[in-house]
């Protein structure tokens, strides 16, 4: 039984995720639950993708004794609800955030003033209680989805930023109450309230996180647009009546009508009419697509010009549309190799900036001047709020998700996070011919009359013959008569001779349209015509000899022409500096011919399907960074092999489960992009990490008073908290980049 009929996929959406330690706290409880296979949290999106057989409810649990919350996402869930409650979300920490910034800044303009009373004066010892409980309150307002959370971490005998903020800023309060309380018995440096400090560090926290939910909304764009792109309702024909009901009451077998301007809201096969639909967000192909009867469509893509009827295929999480959205969440859901790093580092993190700041406290206090306590207070209380590890746990997923959402608007599904770091590293790639490099179906190229014949002749007879035949050459043969409005004879007597050709007769003559070996079969002789043969299969054509009456009268040539952007995708891939191959299971001399054409110097021949996976690991033993581009169903196991499997689809051929990457549009001009946008992102990436690390490299010791012995430098909690804020919106912003590649 395969692995889809026995797992299931539930995504879930998270509410309260605030860094790289609540990914790991929901992923250990979600593992935890009863028949969860795999578990993957995306940081970036708020969302938990569960593969298994586990019960959603038992799920959601596990999500909320973690101390968050969660609901289940089904289908292709309506990405305006998102957007809500991201505009919520953005308008709640705006308001606190503004709250707290008026309140701090009031504070500290009255401090500067000098508009407050001295701590432990007659009017202070009424005024100073009277603000520590208002700040107390701004805290609550402002800071309470923080103290809970990591009360709930604490629970679970976790820390996360939540910790460090909720100490930080709690310690600000109640030392600044203890000043106070205790006023007369501390020195007069140490009397200094840090209740402004406290509501400031809020505000910046807050206003930091508003600003990456306001960016971080701009990331997923791109699966917003797929998503919008189903139609809420379907014009259906039911009782020879055409009604208009709910997308999701549309069952397989449907006869649904498409106006023009109108969406098409399900896969399917068109019935009646003719028509061309832009397939642009799909495929990245801005031309329409022409469509006649016979024609797949596509859920998602725009009628233009034509009404037509089309028969549903498929419907709901089949669709392509669906099935694209789908493949683009896995791919922003995983995680690429260097993205290991930083959960590495992450999930020692806070423990670790907690013995620092401890460490800080003590050495101010055992060896700081006085007021000592009120320098270790200050010094230990910056190291916690500027330590919090969000830029670290956005730095790899917020760039995946970029990175994948824009290569889906250029037609490229990238469905594993670790191809798009390798992509970029690849040495050598290897091109199926057919379908890949050519077209995938055959035309007839050449035309040669013998004597006194026509080409039309030549063709009418050989069409005729051919019409019984299902051979791949034959419908090409077939299409070029019908091009030509020829009238096909009828055949009596046809006969298939597998290996060689056809034979029927025709106006009682008899006729063999076939290879070499037909004709010599039959005792017809061809020698004098060997020359032409030879360049007709020089110029990648396979010639097929038409005999009546037992004598040569015309030679057809059919071919698989290269695709019009072959030879200029594969110059691109060498100015790269990539080692370009094509493998096939055609002959030499075809095969050197589309070779020549697509300006392919290195050509493996006569290859079947099964051993192009042993041309790929022997590449890679040779110490190869192997990308396999082929079409995904002959090719699965050297697209498996391969470090990188890259499958030509067409926009309705989306589950190709053995590739990596899937090419909708058909193009190998895309094959350059995805290297260009590989290495973009893993240079974006290496970018936010360092920025990330760097900044608590360096404003660790600083927040710890590093400099303060030699320069007097040291750092202010509320501009630890305004930096620790911007770094965030900074890694964000660095990511969205990647969009405009």
């Amino acid at each position: 039984m395969s692995t889809k009929e026995t797992t299931n996929e539930i995504r879930l959406s998270i509410l309260g995720m605030r860094c790289a330690g609540c990914v790991s706290a929901i992923e250990g409880a979600l593992a935890a639950v009863e028949n969860v296979s795999s578990v993957s949290v995306n940081f970036a999106d708020h969302t938990a993708t569960i593969t298994g057989l586990a019960n959603p409810t038992a799920l959601k649990q596990a999500v909320k004794e973690a101390g968050f919350d969660a609901a289940i996402m089904e289908g292709i869930e309506d990405p305006s609800e998102q957007e809500d409650q991201e505009l919520q979300r953005y308008r709640s920490l705006m308001k606190k955030a503004s709250v707290a910034g008026v309140f701090g800044a009031l504070l500290m303009a009255a401090e500067h003033f000098s508009w407050l009373p001295e701590i432990g004066s007659a009017t202070g010892l009424w005024l100073w209680p009277e603000i520590a409980l208002l700040t107390l309150a701004i805290l609550i307002y402002s800071g309470w989805h923080f103290y809970s959370g990591a009360i709930k971490s604490l629970r679970l005998k976790q820390a996360n930023m939540d910790t460090l903020i909720a100490l930080g800023t709690s310690s600000a309060w109640l030392y600044s109450c203890i000043v106070i309380d205790y006023a007369e018995t501390l020195p007069t440096l140490a009397k200094h309230a840090y209740f402004e400090a406290a509501v400031v560090i809020l505000a910046f926290i807050n206003l930091g996180s508003a600003l990456e939910t306001l960016a971080r909304g701009k990331t997923s764009s791109a699966i917003r647009q797929l998503i919008g792109l189903q139609p809420r309702t379907a014009r259906v024909i039911r009782n020879a009546e055409e009604i208009d009901i709910p997308i999701e009451q549309v069952g397989l077998g449907d006869i649904l009508r498409v106006r023009p301007g109108e969406k098409i809201a399900v896969d399917g096969i068109l019935l009646e009419g003719h028509s061309t639909v832009n397939e642009a967000m799909l495929t990245g192909e801005p031309l329409p697509v022409e469509k006649v009867i016979g024609a797949e469509v596509v859920a998602g893509t725009i009628n233009q010009t034509g009404s037509f009827l089309f028969k549903a295929t498929r419907i709901g999480r089949d669709t392509a549309l669906a099935q694209i959205v789908m493949s683009v969440r896995q791919a922003q859901n995983s995680k690429p190799e260097i993205a290991r790093l930083a959960d590495k580092i992450s999930s020692v993190f806070v423990p670790a900036v907690l013995v620092i700041s401890a460490l800080t406290f003590l050495m101010w206090y055992v060896f700081g001047p006085e007021p000592s306590l009120g320098y270790a207070f200050v010094t230990s209380m910056t190291v916690l709020v500027i330590a919090c590890p969000c830029a670290l746990g956005l730095a790899t997923p917020i760039s995946v998700m970029v990175a994948v959402g824009r290569a889906a608007q250029s037609g490229i599904l990238i469905r594993k996070g670790d191809a798009l770091q390798s992509a970029g590293k690849i040495s050598c790639l290897i091109l199926d011919k057919t379908g890949t490099i050519t077209e995938g179906k055959p035309i007839v190229s050449s035309i040669i009359a013998i004597d006194e014949f026509t080409e039309d002749q030549i063709l009418q007879w050989a069409a005729s013959i051919e019409s019984g035949s299902e051979h791949p050459l034959a419908a090409a043969i077939v299409a070029a008569a019908a091009n030509r409005q020829l009238t096909l004879d009828k055949t009596q007597q046809f006969e298939a001779i597998p290996g060689l050709g056809v034979m029927a007769t025709i106006n009682d003559q008899p006729i063999f349209f076939g290879n070499k070996a037909l004709m010599d079969a039959k005792g017809i002789k061809f020698t004098r015509y060997n020359n032409k043969l030879e360049k007709l299969s020089a110029l990648g054509q396979t010639p097929m000899l038409l005999a009546v009456n037992d004598k040569i009268v015309g030679i057809i040539g059919v071919s698989d022409p290269i695709k019009k952007d072959s030879a200029l995708a594969v110059q691109h891939l060498k100015d790269l500096g990539l080692r370009i191959i094509m493998v096939t299971g055609d002959n030499q001399i075809t095969a050197h011919a589309i070779a020549k054409q697509a300006g392919i110097s290195e050509v493996c021949a006569q290859v079947l399907p099964q051993d192009k996976a042993a041309v790929v690991l022997e590449l890679q033993q040779q110490g190869e960074i192997v990308g396999m581009v082929g079409d995904g169903i002959n090719d699965a196991p050297a697209l498996a092999q391969a470090n990188v499997g890259m499958a030509i689809g067409t926009g309705t051929d989306v589950a190709i489960e053995s590739a990596d990457i899937v090419i909708l549009q058909g193009s190998l001009l895309k094959i350059p992009e995805v290297i260009a946008l590989s290495k973009a992102t893993v240079i974006n990436i290496k970018q936010n990490l360092i920025g990330a690390f760097f900044y608590n490299i360096i404003s660790i010791p600083i927040a710890a008073g590093l400099f303060y012995p030699l320069f007097g430098i040291l750092l202010n909690p509320m501009i630890a908290g305004a930096a620790m804020a911007l770094s965030s919106v900074t890694v964000v912003t660095n990511a969205n980049r990647l969009r405009w590649i």
